[in-house]
């Protein structure tokens, strides 16, 4: 009993620990290594749908005249903004391994609030239906920003609006407008079904929890085979640390102003580090890429850390 009450306070950091396992065996024993190599991508290509089903579940448990715009959005993206065009100004002119660094922290804030964070702020207690909007609109501006930073960063960055706007359209459109639609229709024609959705109070979370257990592997395949120095390697894995906690910071300052602190917390800390890698290695440099995976890392440590607070004290400490 003692082990499954810790899975179920520590369920984030077990589901990282799992994926990891899981990934060094079947990578580094010889005879199970082919073996990996063959169904590990059957895994990757499960994580949409996986992100589907948790989402479609959370959408159920909201209303459509729940949605509406708040002011904190607007501050959360003018301060994403400011802080991703201070990184561009600080980068002209740079080159080298202090960049890679850099740049990493850029992805970090540039790429868009997670698709999940809506599961992990109802676990907290927040708004999902203030998250839903705040994705949206965070996914959408996000698409006119890559263009227009992304050269500035990496002269070769050669990206064009329709096909950042197309990019991110089309990865948001399965991952997030599909399964609220659904969800949306569930709970226009087929209300019981949502009613019973709805009473399976942590059963998006647990497919978050598997999912996660993918993305560390895959995180941790990205970070060991980095080919970069020591001292970079460490940078590139540790100054994400200072991002997640500026980054929740931030969101929970703004959001608290508007008696939404939770929400904006996850807004602004909770990001598609995977959206972000995939960006970093096909228009910037791959190297910054090891950035994001270690948020990867970060952010869920923090969420863990509220979750805890929040099953312990009934609220959270930060």
């Amino acid at each position: 009993m003692g082990v499954i009450r810790f899975v179920k306070e520590w369920t984030l950091p077990c589901a990282m620990a799992l994926g990891a396992c899981v990934y060094l065996l079947f990578s580094e024993v010889r005879f199970l290594a082919p073996f990996g190599e063959a169904v590990g991508p059957y895994f990757l290509d499960a994580m949409p749908v996986l992100i589907f089903a948790m989402l479609y579940v959370t959408f159920c448990k909201i209303r459509l005249h729940d949605l509406r715009p708040h002011a904190w959005h607007a501050w959360l993206e003018v301060a994403r903004v400011l802080l991703a065009g201070a990184l561009v100004l600080v980068m002209l002119g740079m080159d080298g391994e202090a960049k890679f660094v850099l740049e990493g922290v850029f992805v970090c804030v540039i790429c868009p609030v997670a698709a999940a964070a809506a599961v992990i702020t109802e676990k907290l207690g927040g708004s999902v239906a203030s998250m839903t909007v705040y994705t949206l609109m965070d996914n959408g501006l996000t698409a006119v920003l890559i263009p227009l930073l992304f050269p500035l960063v990496e002269k070769h960055a050669d990206i064009s609006f329709a096909a950042s706007f197309m990019v991110i359209f089309e990865k948001m459109f399965f991952v997030l407008i599909l399964p609220f639609c659904c969800a949306m229709a569930t709970r226009r024609w087929l209300p019981r079904m949502a009613e019973k959705i709805k009473s399976m109070k942590d059963l998006a979370f647990y497919m978050w929890a598997f999912n996660l257990s993918i993305v560390m592997g895959m995180t941790l395949h990205n970070i060991l085979t980095a080919a970069v120095s020591g001292t970079t390697l460490g940078a590139l894995l540790l100054t994400p640390v200072l991002v997640t906690v500026v980054l929740f910071a931030i969101g929970k300052g703004v959001g608290r102003r508007y008696a939404d602190s939770v929400s904006g917390g996850q807004a602004m800390g909770q990001k598609n580090t995977i959206l972000g890698i995939w960006l970093t290695v096909t228009y910037l440099n791959p190297t910054a890429a090891i950035a994001p995976c270690a948020y990867v890392v970060w952010q869920n440590l923090v969420n863990a850390w509220q979750l805890w607070c929040k099953e312990k004290y009934g609220r959270l400490k930060w």
